[in-house]
This record gives C-alpha cells, structure tokens and sequence, in this order.
C-alpha cells in the first residue's frame, strides 16, 4: 500500500441555471380584419397603401421565477380614408428566470421580447397574406430603446408627482401661515 491517499474529485457542483428558459409560447388574442374587400383590392393597384405598426410589451409573474410576457401588436393598412385591414396579435410567452432582482425588469422587457418577436411577426405576415394582402413583414424592434424610454416616462413622472407634492406641501404652509394672521 502507498502513504498517498489520492484526492477524490470533488463533487460536481449543482449545473447552473440558466438566466432565461423559455417554457411556452403561444398566441393569446388573434384578429384580422378587411372590412373594405374585396373592393380595396382595385383601390391598392392605383394606391400605396399607409400602414401604421403599434408595438407593446408587459410582463407579469405567474410564479416564483416565472413569468409571462405579452408582444401586442397592431397593424392597420389604409388606402386613402379606407381600412384595408387590421391585424391585432398579442403574442406570449412562459419564461423561467434567474438573474438577480435589479437586472429582472430589463430581462423581460427587452430579452424576453427579443425572443418572442420573430414568431410573432412570421405570424402577422401570415395572417396578412392568408387575408389576400401581401405579407406584412415587420421591421425588426429597437427594445431596448422602448425600455428606455419606459423608464425615463417613469422617472419624469415620478419627478412630477415629487414637485406636486412639494407644491401641495407649500400651499399648506402658506394657508397656515395666513391663518396664523387672523
């Protein structure tokens, strides 16, 4: 026998989770609508048409770590003063996440999102070109700025009910102050 006792390996540690797992996706509201066909038709071989995109995200928590977030997105083609259609979708997904508290808000506003999106807008194409239109294809979305500027909206909102309350917190004074004449 040896003096050597040989070290054992240690024990593999607990595999890292990781920061995002997608558990499900799924289309939670769906609608297309051409209310002007098929006389629109005509109307879009001597128009262009104007086409206005809306897009939304939310989040919430279903459980601990998990977590549902919704794309909603609106689309409306017009031709000159008539609606071609419209597409509605609001697009959603079940994530499980592990990142720490201060980092959660940007995970699902802007990763989640970005994962989601390229389902949702195949999706809209599709429901376009299956209404007899050609395929709305969606330009890619800028999520980080929409976070951003969901920020700053907060923070100046936030500021502006600060100064209210100051304001409110002054008149106080002045009206007891007023009083304290009489």
């Amino acid at each position: 026998m040896s003096d050597k006792t040989e070290e054992q390996p240690a024990a593999p540690e607990a595999a890292e989770l990781p920061p995002i797992s997608i558990n499900a996706q799924y289309i939670k509201d769906m609608s297309f609508e051409a209310p002007s066909t098929p006389g629109i038709f005509a109307k879009l071989q001597q128009e262009a048409p104007d086409v206005t995109i809306n897009v939304d995200v939310n989040a919430h928590p279903v459980q601990e770590q998990f977590f549902e977030v919704q794309l909603h997105i609106r689309a409306t083609c017009k031709v000159g003063e008539e609606t071609a259609f419209i597409s509605e979708l609001v697009y959603g997904g079940l994530f499980t996440i592990n990142v720490p508290q201060e980092h959660l808000q940007a995970i699902l506003l802007i990763e989640c999102p970005r994962l989601l999106f390229p389902f949702a807008r195949n999706i809209v194409a599709d429901a376009s070109r299956d209404g007899g239109f050609p395929p709305l294809m969606l330009a890619p979305v800028d999520f980080v700025a929409m976070f951003q500027n969901q920020v700053s909206a907060q923070e100046t909102k936030a500021d502006a009910e600060e100064d209210e309350a100051k304001d409110k917190k002054i008149a106080k004074v002045k009206k007891g102050n007023n009083k304290a004449k009489d």
